[in-house]
């Protein structure tokens, strides 16, 4: 790996405090108790040693035929009544602590995981498109995971064993200045050897997540499309390829640890190098008379004290390091996974008048395209009249599609306007947008749960009555019936339980509950049997029913619901004419007559 990979991206740290940060409201009054804990159970360490010295200032003398002051028996009673209450403190403070910090570090991790998993739900689609939906998933639970136990099992040992390393470097330089210039010699070497090794840590943990990533991506993907993998034979091809890039993410993870290893294996050399020193310099003092034997005691205890909190830094840095690389992708997603918002003069859809048809749909001058690819649509224009029914046929990739996107607001275009019922889509909210549209696509999203679960997802206040209604408009009253279970029976996910013409059936019950004023219908029949085709093709016909409908099809039998077909050909609609008059009904054929006045011809 290159002397630029080794280092840590400036700022990684920094970006992931960055992301915690405003998760931290709410947790202030915890986080106060839990750093008073840790200032308690600081001071009990430093009180520790003292009874300790005590004794043996006082044993000593009376071994030796010395009078103690006070008597031996009251000092010895006292310092184990000491070193009881400072235990005591000590434990009672570290469990506090570490109860109130692992709080705070699942309230702060919930309310993080929760933000990142709406802000991906939100993305704009060509960030989805980019990305794989294993590699978002590993982010959202285990690099967020990842985060929390440095947060909890690193952060907060390293902010008491920082307060510890203060606090007793300060009373070692009270009591010997000579022997406290040893600890502050051997301070700096192991700082820089852990900032050193955690820019490393963090570049090799970076890869590693990196790698989990594309695995994540990779079984996502093998699973979805199980069926295909075992037709087709693929799991012997498809298990090798894992197997590689699961050895590189090994080797990657093996590499972090062994950095870690190496850090905590320097820093106790330094350490036993340090305490050497002491005990032979100590020792040399004591027979001078400069510090007493209890003195010396209390020293060398709080040295080890000291210098277990370095050995404890040097193993949490790894833990912070592999964190930061986790926080650092998490802010990667925040900072690419921009959402389509509402402008600040944006305001909602109004109502629908009783009585009147709505869902008028206008482009004007529209242009939009993908990246550096040629545009898709260039100065198209269409109206479609409220309560309208228009089919858009074309080739494939002519941008049938995009013009459902486009309406939806999953995408701007470059150039023109869209309008609903007179209304600039740009100026609207986009929650009172795509509530008043229904789609059905090519394939309709089934989610795990029942059918009255999937079908209220069109409108989530509906009641099973109005649920049950739904379904049965949508021709799926025998599949109610036939379970004891009716509308509650259990859908498995994505829908594999049922057939297709069932799926797409499903879609349109969700579509009927939601009573759009606008409805969208992306192929819905693709690859049904002529039975299902049938019986979809009806359910369709319900729905549409005195609604304002775009269909984009290449099914003649979905062409007799429109009222109308327009064809989009080189960035523009131009009219085909009214289905069962039209001569040529068959997309590509010569139009009669253009809807368009501007725009590519």
């Amino acid at each position: 790996m290159s002397r630029s990979k080794d280092r840590i991206r400036p700022g990684a740290l920094a970006r992931t405090i960055e992301v915690l940060r405003p998760h931290f409201r709410g947790s202030g009054p915890l986080a106060f108790l839990g750093i008073l804990a840790v200032l308690a159970e600081v001071a009990a360490r430093l009180l520790e040693p003292w009874p300790v010295s005590w004794v043996l200032d006082g044993v000593i003398p009376a071994v030796v035929g010395r009078p103690v002051e006070g008597g031996v028996t009251r000092l010895l009673i006292g310092a184990g009544v000491a070193v009881v209450l400072i235990a005591a403190l000590r434990a009672g403070a570290a469990y506090l602590s570490t109860v109130a910090f692992a709080n705070v570090g699942a309230q702060v991790t919930t309310r993080l995981r929760a933000h990142v998993h709406q802000r991906l739900l939100g993305a704009n689609l060509s960030f989805h498109h980019r990305m794989r939906s294993g590699d978002l998933v590993t982010r959202v639970v285990t690099d967020v995971g990842r985060v929390q136990e440095a947060g909890v099992t690193a952060g907060l040992p390293m902010l008491a064993n920082l307060l510890t390393v203060v606090g007793m470097i300060v009373v070692v330089l009270v009591l010997d200045p000579i022997l406290a210039l040893v600890v502050l010699c051997v301070l700096p070497l192991i700082l820089v050897s852990g900032r050193f090794a955690g820019s490393k840590i963090t570049s090799a943990s970076r890869e590693q997540r990196k790698r989990e990533g594309e695995l994540a991506g990779d079984a996502g993907e093998a699973f979805a499309a199980v069926q295909t993998v075992q037709t087709y034979e693929l799991g012997g091809h498809l298990g090798s390829r894992f197997v590689n890039a699961n050895v590189k993410g090994l080797k990657d993870g093996v590499k972090a640890k062994r950095l870690s290893a190496g850090l905590e294996r320097r820093t106790d050399l330094l350490v036993g190098v340090a305490t050497g020193i002491v005990l032979a310099f100590g020792g040399w003092r004591v027979l001078r008379g400069a510090i007493t034997p209890g003195e010396l005691v209390v020293f060398i205890t709080y040295l080890k004290t000291t210098f277990k909190p370095l050995r404890d830094l040097a193993k949490h840095t790894g833990r912070i390091a592999r964190a930061a690389a986790s926080g650092e992708r998490i802010a990667d997603t925040l900072a690419e996974a921009t959402p389509v918002e509402d402008r600040s003069w944006a305001r909602p859809l109004p109502p629908r008048r009783r009585g009147v048809a709505s869902g008028a749909v206008d482009l004007q001058g529209v242009t939009f395209g993908y990246g550096a690819d040629p545009p898709v649509l260039e100065g198209a224009d269409l109206h479609i009249r409220a309560g309208e029914r228009v089919a858009v046929v074309g080739p494939s990739g002519a941008g049938k599609s995009t013009l459902f996107n486009l309406v939806l607001r999953f995408c701007e275009p470059h150039d023109g306007q869209i309008r609903l019922d007179g209304h600039d889509v740009q100026n609207l909210t986009l929650t009172s947008l795509r509530e008043a549209c229904a789609v059905v696509l090519q394939e309709s999203a089934i989610f795990a749960g029942d059918l009255a679960d999937n079908v209220r997802l069109g409108r989530l206040d509906a009641t099973d009555d109005q649920v049950e209604r739904a379904l049965r408009e949508a021709a799926l009253g025998s599949l109610v019936d036939r379970s004891e279970h009716g509308i509650h029976q259990q859908v498995s996910e994505k829908g594999s339980t049922l057939s297709g013409g069932q799926r797409q059936r499903l879609a349109i019950a969700r579509a009927l509950l939601r009573e759009p004023r606008l409805l969208l219908l992306d192929e819905p029949t693709t690859g049904l049997d002529e039975h299902n085709r049938i019986e979809v093709v009806a359910a369709l016909r319900r729905l549409a029913e005195g609604r304002t409908t775009i269909l984009v099809t290449h099914d003649h039998d979905l062409l007799d619901l429109a009222d109308r077909v327009v064809e989009l050909r080189d960035g523009i609609f131009v009219e085909r004419g009214v289905p069962g008059r039209d001569p040529d009904p068959r997309p590509g054929a010569r139009p009669r007559t253009s809807l368009t006045t501007g725009g590519r011809r």
